[in-house]
């Protein structure tokens, strides 16, 4: 059942949106400005205690829609065949897609650290797939009705080399080129697909980094250009979804302004 509000004056009042990474970051801001335009969200993560917070602290606002906390970890399949069912039973069919979540673990490919490959493929690309064909029956069943939407979060790492994050790399070169690929199959049943590639965000990401030179580098970088903010990132989704039904950005590249 929908729970959100039916203020017609919200764009997306009615709408159904299931956001991943909600712990933290991109995905948290997305999740709440979602909702304080009218959808019921789905705020997705492994952290139930960030979750909950989120979802109390839509509840203790003035946000029209409600945020559900789903804690699920999306490198398991049963874990996300779970929270999708949840969010069925709770709210409905799913109508945006937003996949935000991701981990960057950088260090130079000599070092061989097939552990932290490993997890970044599973996140940042596998269980973006896993997620994504979980929810993409309700994005089709909604065929000839309104808009619906998939925004997948990549990187300028996609196209912009950085030396020591390969990998990383790697996983969002896939996701910006799957997101192409993706539109290519739903487009012509109406679900539009938006890539959006930030540069440096102020994110929890980088306290991920393990390698202290590359953790200073990354100080240095935040030190010396003024980072663009999650809510800057949440406020383009926001654009994104409540674009008329025939719109589609496909691809955002959004950059702090002193990055050249």
């Amino acid at each position: 059942m929908n729970t959100s509000s039916s203020t017609p004056s919200l764009p997306l009042s009615g709408r159904i949106a299931l956001v991943t990474g909600a712990g933290s970051g991109m995905g948290a801001a997305i999740a709440a400005h979602l909702a304080a335009l009218g959808a019921s969200v789905a705020a997705l993560g492994r952290r139930e205690d960030r979750l909950t917070a989120l979802a109390a602290s839509a509840a203790g606002s003035d946000a029209a829609g409600r945020i559900l906390a789903v804690p699920a970890d999306i490198t398991s399949e049963s874990e996300i065949d779970a929270a999708v069912a949840r969010i069925h039973r709770e709210f409905g069919v799913v109508d945006i897609l937003v996949n935000s979540a991701g981990v960057m673990l950088p260090n130079p490919l000599a070092d061989g650290r097939a552990d932290e490959w490993g997890r970044m493929i599973d996140t940042n690309l596998t269980g973006l797939l896993r997620i994504t064909r979980a929810v993409l029956p309700d994005l089709l069943q909604g065929a000839g009705g309104g808009p619906r939407d998939i925004v997948n979060i990549s990187s300028i790492a996609a196209h912009v080399t950085f030396p020591d994050y390969a990998v990383y790399a790697a996983t969002k070169a896939a996701v910006t080129t799957l997101s192409a690929m993706q539109r290519t199959e739903v487009a012509r049943l109406g679900v539009r697909v938006t890539n959006i590639e930030p540069g440096l965000t102020q994110t929890e990401l980088g306290t991920h980094i393990g390698n202290e030179r590359l953790s200073a580098e990354l100080t240095s970088m935040f030190d010396a250009i003024e980072a663009i903010s999650a809510d800057d990132i949440a406020d383009l989704v926001d654009f994104v979804v409540t674009r008329p039904a025939n719109v589609n950005l496909r691809q955002v590249v959004v950059l702090p302004t002193q990055q050249a």
